[in-house]
């Protein structure tokens, strides 16, 4: 009996904390003036792992101050899932931070149309940590969205400290220096027939294995542009909160938002 009400305990602080982590003053779903600008929709899940882990609400919040720096992207944030048709409205990029696999957003309730539609239009999309798992029935279509996905029984997943100082040449990494996390990566990634369209950004392997780190397994961030136009960035880390205290990885990842809004460049996130 004891430890079934300690069960309960533990699973209602989860819910409070969850709850207490969203600031009373967040702006859901504002209308923004986007004239001018990119408009950039961030979709926030609203679960928690751990304090600081997972922590998608404040991931987004950080990385919303950051695009909107210098005046050239308007960010407006949805929790779960856009709840207002107009929130979709000229939508130059969408920013999907939230649970994968089962859990997967985009794909519940008929949304994956929606997303399909929006990216045929030439819009952005951005996936960060486990939004590139997608439920094996979606595969193809993630792919088709964003050049690659993470697939269960092929993809692999693990946690380890990485340094990244040798960057390809791509607006993404504008002004960005070396940095060091932390993170949980997906790896071993299903991407589109040869590559086409897709640029590996960043590559890693487990320390503990003997993995080539120049293999296209190693990949766990790429950009993609679509051959019918759009453009995609996904990174699979974005575990820990922290790490956006790194202005290098803050950098890396507004960068690739705006990049990925087109209507923007990369170097006037850098300039800054």
């Amino acid at each position: 009996m004891f430890r079934l009400a300690l069960l309960f305990l533990m699973a209602a602080c989860s819910q409070v904390w969850a709850q207490a982590r969203i600031p009373a003053d967040l702006k859901i779903e504002e209308s923004v003036d986007a004239k001018g600008k990119a408009k950039v929709l961030f979709i926030a899940g609203t679960t928690v792992f751990k304090p600081g882990e997972h922590d998608y609400i404040g991931g987004c919040r950080e990385l919303m101050k950051s695009v909107a720096e210098g005046g050239k992207a308007a960010p407006v944030l949805a929790l779960e899932w856009p709840t207002k048709a107009e929130t979709w409205n000229d939508v130059a990029s969408v920013v999907f931070f939230f649970d994968g696999a089962e859990k997967h957003q985009a794909v519940a309730k008929g949304r994956a149309a929606q997303i399909d539609a929006l990216v045929k239009k030439g819009a952005g999309l951005v996936q960060l940590h486990q939004t590139a798992d997608y439920p094996e029935a979606f595969t193809e279509k993630a792919v088709s969205w964003s050049g690659g996905a993470w697939k269960k029984g092929i993809g692999k997943r693990a946690h380890w400290v990485e340094t990244f100082k040798d960057f390809p040449q791509h607006p993404v990494f504008t002004g960005v220096g070396a940095f060091t996390i932390d993170d949980g990566w997906l790896w071993n990634i299903k991407f589109v027939d040869g590559m086409k369209g897709v640029t590996p950004l960043l590559r890693t392997v487990d320390p503990k294995k003997k993995d080539d780190p120049k293999a296209d397994a190693a990949i766990i961030a790429w950009a993609y542009e679509r051959p019918a136009g759009g453009r995609s960035v996904t990174f699979t880390g974005g575990h820990l909160h922290k790490s956006l205290e790194d202005p290098n990885y803050r950098r890396f990842l507004t960068n690739a938002i705006l990049w990925s809004a087109e209507k923007v460049t990369a170097n006037a996130a850098a300039s800054r």
